[in-house]
Order: C-alpha cells, then structure tokens, then sequence
C-alpha cells in the first residue's frame, strides 16, 4: 500500500519537473562497498563518516603513520627509542581494538631494525 502511494507522488514530482536539475543528474550513482564492516557497526561508521570523522581503528592507524613519518627527522637516538616506543605501544592498542587474524595485525618497529635501517639510509 505505501509503496503505490510513493510510486504516484514520485510520478507526480517528475511530471511537474521536481527532477531535472538535480546535482549529479546523468551520472552513476557511486555506492560504497561496507562489506568489510560489521553490520552493527555501519550505521556508526556512517555517521562518523558523514561527520567528518574517522572511525578509531583508523584514527589510530593514521597517528601511527604520521609518527613512523617523524621518525625519521629525529636526529637523537634516545629520542628515536622513546618515539618508537610510543609508536608500538599504539600499534599494540591498535592490535587489541580489532576482531581480526593476527595475520593482519599491525607489526611493531623494533630498535635494531629502525638503527640498521637508519645507517644504511644515512651511509
């Protein structure tokens, strides 16, 4: 029954021209694959989506790469080794907030590594 009563008033908007110039007109509609996203949690994550706002999982996984990126303007070992610490210690919260393999957890930067790393870049 409703549905008829949208049908007619649909009709009705186009006959009288509601429709023409709508913005995106003639253009495929771009629909969001959420497949990924728990179903009890898509209405919350389109929210924050809308608002602007990243879900936490993702604001932490950013703050992580903008922390990875100023590792490497650190000149000061001591400093690097408290940044890294920092860094793992959200990588391990990150790690707790999901539901997911531990095949797709976030790995931890290990000292020995970042130093290793860091001379054969600066060499």
């Amino acid at each position: 029954m409703y549905q008829k009563i949208v049908e007619q008033l649909l009709r009705e908007a186009e006959e009288q021209g509601e429709f023409r110039n709508l913005p995106g007109k003639g253009k495929p509609l771009h629909l969001e694959d959420e497949s990924n996203i728990p179903e009890d949690l898509r209405l919350a994550y389109k929210i924050l989506k809308n608002a602007d706002c990243l879900p936490p999982e993702l604001e932490l996984k950013k703050e992580i790469r903008q922390m990875e990126d100023l590792l490497d303007a650190i000149p000061d070992e001591r400093e690097k080794y408290k940044m890294i610490k920092k860094i793992n210690f959200k990588i391990l919260k990150l790690n707790m907030m999901g539901h997911k393999s531990p095949l797709l957890e976030e790995k931890e930067i290990y000292y020995k590594k970042v130093l290793e790393k860091l001379s054969k870049s600066s060499a």
